[in-house]
């Protein structure tokens, strides 16, 4: 009897443990970074960027530069550097072989006497459906 029991405990234990072969995963949940600072706040602009290529690893994320921070996404931008962190230039280069989508305001731009030419190599104008489509699981909003 004890073996009988045993053997239905162990039954029910890799039942539940296993999930099924037709079972679908999740899908992965994405990170939406809204920096808003640039030249004029390089630990925020820094940290920002560090965050996006840490949450890159295993999330989908997007980047959208407004307000101040179109100055750091500019063909012409400054290498913006502080503290520990890496520049701003090779964190957008590290960010863009991630594949991570970097976006800037285009009204934020115009407002800054600039244009879609004036952007720097794989910055985008940003595009609200793209906001919602650029993962398929929930979004998570930082702000900097």
């Amino acid at each position: 009897m004890k073996n009988k029991i045993l053997l239905l405990m162990c039954l029910a234990v890799f039942a539940f443990a296993v999930p099924p072969a037709n079972a679908q995963e999740c899908p992965k949940d994405g990170v939406f970074l809204h920096i808003s600072h640039g030249t004029d706040d390089p630990h925020r602009l820094l940290m920002a960027l560090n965050m996006a290529a840490i949450m890159a690893e295993d999330h989908d994320v997007l980047v959208y530069f407004d307000v101040k921070a179109i100055d750091a996404v500019l063909k012409d931008s400054p290498d913006v550097t502080y503290s520990h962190f890496p520049t701003s230039k090779a964190q957008i280069k590290t960010l863009l072989e991630k594949k991570v989508t970097l976006m800037a305001c285009p009204g934020c731009l115009k407002a800054a006497d600039k244009t879609k030419g004036d952007l720097a190599d794989g910055i985008q104008l940003a595009d609200k459906k793209k906001f919602f489509s650029f993962t398929k699981g929930r979004i998570l909003t930082l702000d900097y």
